[in-house]
């Protein structure tokens, strides 16, 4: 745990400049991620800390680490049902990390303004009954039917109220709905559910958008991909063509996951009785939960992101600027650190810069090199 909130300082020509909190005057960008188990998560923590320092796998993850260390941002919050804090691993399953890693990694590198993660998600839930909208009517089957969806209503709704309490650190600041990932699938595989769920999805996209009261709000969907490798075939398929066909609706994009799979833990799974050691550095669970890879669930969070900043980038044009990774120097040229320009406001001078490490820094723009200060006025 962090003794205090704001990074060690860097000296740029002569200032102490801190990484620090900038919620006060900006908007809470907030994203609901929905789902069953595989949007809980399943990837064990071990398995992510092993993998992240083998040199055949780390490369996967160099991105969300600080030296040996995972990055907690600052900029990023979630709250996952009964838990909550700083952006990091193991916000799935007891002791797992899901899809909301590299998602809200990737969302904090694209907004200047703070980012909170509304995780709502419990294992073995429906989309024909846990889940089931309210225009989408009774099933009819006398079987109870959608304490999930309101449960997670509930959740956004608690969010949006007392977002401030929940991180104080977002005091001052408005709130705002940006999109919504759904990553669900598995219990529609079985009996009428199948032929049901482009209906039952169609209802549920529009009543979580009615609710929200944003008739465009992005939607993202991860396709079912237990299948991996292999082509979708019985209820897979028509669960997954079900989930593909939303691309028809404005501002949804819907993308299949099995295209996305860990093929080194594909290929262990048949024989990882056998195989126990190699197995724990390669998978942590069965095919239904994805082998419990952290590469298959970082390559769908990743993908979600990307989806979803494509459907934000008619919104607001100049979010969507996406700058590179370049070397700042200090107005002596007697420091410099490697950063990512992310907004400069002239009427105030203050540009904010993301670190290597994650991490968003604020100052003066006069206390850079006059080569990085025309780099940042010329990219406004």
């Amino acid at each position: 745990m962090k003794p205090y909130r704001y990074l060690p300082t860097v000296l740029l020509g002569g200032c102490l400049l801190a990484s620090s909190g900038f919620a006060y005057g900006k908007t809470v960008r907030a994203f609901i991620l929905a789902g069953q188990s595989n949007m809980e998560g399943k990837a064990q923590n071990s398995l992510l800390d092993f993998q992240a320092s083998d040199p055949k796998t780390a490369e996967h993850y160099v991105h969300l680490r600080d030296g040996d260390k995972w990055i907690v941002r600052d900029d990023v919050f979630i709250k996952f049902l009964d838990r909550k804090g700083e952006l990091t691993t193991g916000f799935g399953s007891n002791g797992c990390t899901g899809i909301e890693l590299e998602f809200g990694h990737a969302m904090g590198e694209h907004f200047d303004d703070p980012v909170v993660l509304i995780k709502t998600a419990w294992g073995g839930h429906s989309l024909s009954h846990n889940f089931r909208p309210p225009s989408a009517g009774d099933p009819g089957d006398g079987k109870p039917f959608g304490e999930s969806y309101k449960n997670m209503m509930m959740e956004f709704i608690d969010m949006k109220e007392n977002y401030k309490k929940h991180f104080r650190e977002l005091r001052g600041a408005d709130f705002e709905i940006e999109g919504f990932v759904w990553f669900q699938g598995f219990n529609d595989k079985f009996g009428n559910s199948p032929g049901q769920y482009e209906d039952n999805m169609k209802h549920f996209i529009n009543d979580v958008r009615n609710e929200l009261g944003k008739p465009d709000l992005p939607f993202v969907i991860c396709g079912i991909g237990t299948h991996g490798s292999a082509a979708a075939s019985g209820s897979n398929k028509t669960v997954l063509d079900a989930q593909m066909a939303m691309n028809n609706i404005d501002k949804v994009k819907a993308f299949p996951t099995g295209e996305l799979v860990d093929k080194a833990a594909e290929d262990l799974f048949p024989t990882w009785e056998q195989n126990q050691e190699e197995w724990k550095k390669t998978g942590s669970d069965r095919p239904y939960h994805y082998f419990g890879s952290g590469i298959w669930y970082g390559r769908i969070g990743a993908t979600a992101a990307k989806n979803m900043i494509e459907l934000l980038a008619d919104k607001n044009e100049s979010e969507s600027v996406v700058h590179k990774k370049r070397t700042f120097h200090n107005a002596s040229g007697t420091a410099n650190f490697e950063g990512t320009l992310m907004s400069y406001n002239p009427k105030t001078e203050i540009v904010s810069i993301r670190k290597s490490n994650g991490r968003m820094s604020k100052f003066k723009i006069e206390l850079l090199s006059k080569e990085d200060q025309d780099y940042i006025i010329a990219s406004q």
